[in-house]
């Protein structure tokens, strides 16, 4: 995998040799939420060619970072998950997240809202501190997707479908009140006031989470 070589003795001249490849860091992004089939993949990453998703997948697995495992029947399909070598660079992409959250406001032309990015945007807004002891499940209902998170004492799970059995679904009606909440942009008045979320649960569990995923 290390195609480029920065002829430096240096741990992060190393890694960007292992994954400094364009798209490599956000398939390890996507797989963060769980295994996934090569067609999932192409779905979270729409703008990735065929032949250099397969590329990156191989070299991933030539490093140690990822491997392949046929799912039990009847489902039939190959997936694509992180060892544990690859779930160590999780907290390097949080912290790369949230920095590059500074620079964003909405999207730009053509930039499309994925279910796997989203996600990215739960782990990059937790706030461990403010979790230490909560144990709370939450299902975020948004337009074209639907995501579970799980916090735990200060531990945060997040991926996508719906959560078994959550204490507080939160779906968007209009506008990005998620979003808006994250930035601090609207409080948790503002989004039930107008409309553009709906709250199943307590309301107290959607103060707290408002409190737990804070940019």
């Amino acid at each position: 995998m290390t195609s480029r070589e920065y002829g430096q003795f240096c741990g992060l001249a190393r890694a960007m040799e292992i994954v400094g490849e364009r798209w490599t860091v956000l398939i390890v992004r996507n797989l963060l939420a769980g295994p996934q089939r090569f067609t999932d993949l192409r779905k979270g990453l729409p703008a990735i060619p065929t032949n250099i998703l397969s590329a990156r997948l191989k070299q991933l697995e030539q490093e140690g970072m990822a491997t392949r495992r046929a799912m039990a029947h009847p489902e039939r399909a190959v997936v694509y998950e992180l060892t544990d070598h690859g779930r160590d660079l999780e907290p390097a992409l949080v912290a790369l997240g949230r920095w590059g959250a500074r620079t964003m406001g909405g999207p730009r032309p053509g930039e499309l809202v994925t279910a796997e990015g989203v996600a990215m945007s739960f782990r990059t807004a937790f706030r461990p501190e403010a979790a230490s002891g909560v144990s709370v499940g939450y299902e975020i209902r948004l337009a074209d997707f639907t995501l579970h998170a799980q916090v735990d004492d200060g531990r945060l799970t997040v991926g996508r479908g719906p959560h078994p059995a959550p204490d507080l679904v939160i779906e968007r009606l209009a506008g990005q009140p998620v979003r808006d909440l994250m930035s601090g942009a609207r409080t948790v008045d503002d989004v039930l006031r107008d409309g553009s979320v709906r709250v199943e649960g307590d309301r107290a569990l959607f103060d707290r989470f408002a409190e737990l995923f804070r940019f």
